[in-house]
């Protein structure tokens, strides 16, 4: 007998008695950001809109219904991750990706959920039936049963599915840049001394694509507009994936067994669609605003598009102390 474990994707439950992550009734409930970061960076009254931008919430107000097992779970979780986080880029660098995948999931998935029950409720209201697409019902459901590894017997074998890379950055003590993307469940997390992206459910794919770069940036700190590009880079890189990622599922009665599919191409279909620097370049714009750079600094005539990362013509790293932008 296989093991059966809850997916609130195959009905769509997103109910407060429910625990998110087992489907258990519970009175108990989880910050879906991790309190002591909450603290650390007093951002919990800080208020995060919802993608319709229609609703928002304070950090400090989303709580997920949990079981007990599931938040004693998460409890340990988050001591691993402080003691890591305490001693900086070596110490985050040294963890295990799976509990990087957890950790960041728990807080893609927390938004994920609220998302959930803000179009249900919306719904509702309107008298309108709450539906979403097989696509996204397989990838959120897929997604959902390998946060369940934290308590049950699921184990990653062979090709993880993610792609997680760590690096030291350079920040200023007070500042926490933060960045999810619920629909593609990508994930951005920097403060200063390390900062990591997450792809959570890629098979590795966007993680192989970018890894010149990666490599490039071996033995250096980035800056912060470093990071804000690499993140696009990871970000434009899942927008272009003509393939959807599939796993390996196998379900026995001692457990589940996950495993990344490799993605076999067709001659007339690459991994990855047309890379358009034109709208690359808006993302970009999108992510460096904050340093008054515009399109028209982006892309200019017959010259390279602008990139803190390489150099235009010899592609060597650009190290970071030559930058002269505030971090």
């Amino acid at each position: 007998m296989s093991l059966s474990l809850f997916n609130p994707f195959t009905d769509l439950i997103f109910d407060d008695q429910f625990c998110f992550l087992t489907g258990n009734l519970t009175t108990e409930k989880m910050s879906v950001f991790p309190v002591w970061l909450l603290d650390h960076f007093k951002f919990g009254t800080d208020r995060i809109e919802m993608m319709d931008k229609s609703k928002s919430y304070t950090y400090a107000d989303l709580q997920l219904p949990c079981s007990p097992r599931v938040k004693k779970a998460f409890e340990e979780l988050e001591k691993k991750i402080q003691e890591a986080y305490q001693q900086g880029f070596e110490g985050m660098k040294a963890l295990d990706e799976q509990l990087l995948f957890l950790w960041s999931g728990r807080m893609v998935y927390g938004m994920l959920y609220y998302e959930m029950r803000y179009e249900s409720e919306r719904n509702l209201r309107l008298r309108q039936i709450f539906d979403l697409s097989e696509t996204l019902r397989e990838r959120f459901g897929n997604f959902h049963l390998m946060m369940q590894s934290i308590v049950e017997p699921i184990s990653f074998v062979g090709k993880k599915p993610w792609s997680i890379a760590v690096f030291p950055l350079k920040y200023s003590e007070d500042i926490i840049s933060y960045r999810d993307d619920t629909v593609n469940l990508l994930f951005q997390f920097g403060v200063q001394g390390f900062g990591f992206i997450a792809c959570l459910q890629d098979n590795g794919i966007i993680g192989e694509k970018q890894k010149e770069i990666l490599e490039k940036m071996e033995g250096h700190i980035l800056h912060p507009v470093q990071f804000e590009e690499l993140f696009a880079r990871f970000h434009y890189s899942d927008y272009i994936l003509q393939y959807k990622p599939e796993f390996k599922i196998e379900n026995t009665d001692e457990g589940i067994t996950i495993e990344a599919i490799p993605v076999l191409p067709n001659e007339n279909r690459p991994v990855f669609g047309f890379w358009d620097e034109d709208i690359f370049a808006q993302l970009m714009t999108n992510y460096w605003s904050v340093y008054g750079i515009q399109r028209e600094d982006i892309l200019k005539f017959q010259k390279p598009p602008l990139s803190f990362l390489e150099k235009p013509y010899t592609k060597d790293f650009i190290d970071s102390e030559s930058i002269d932008l505030p971090f």
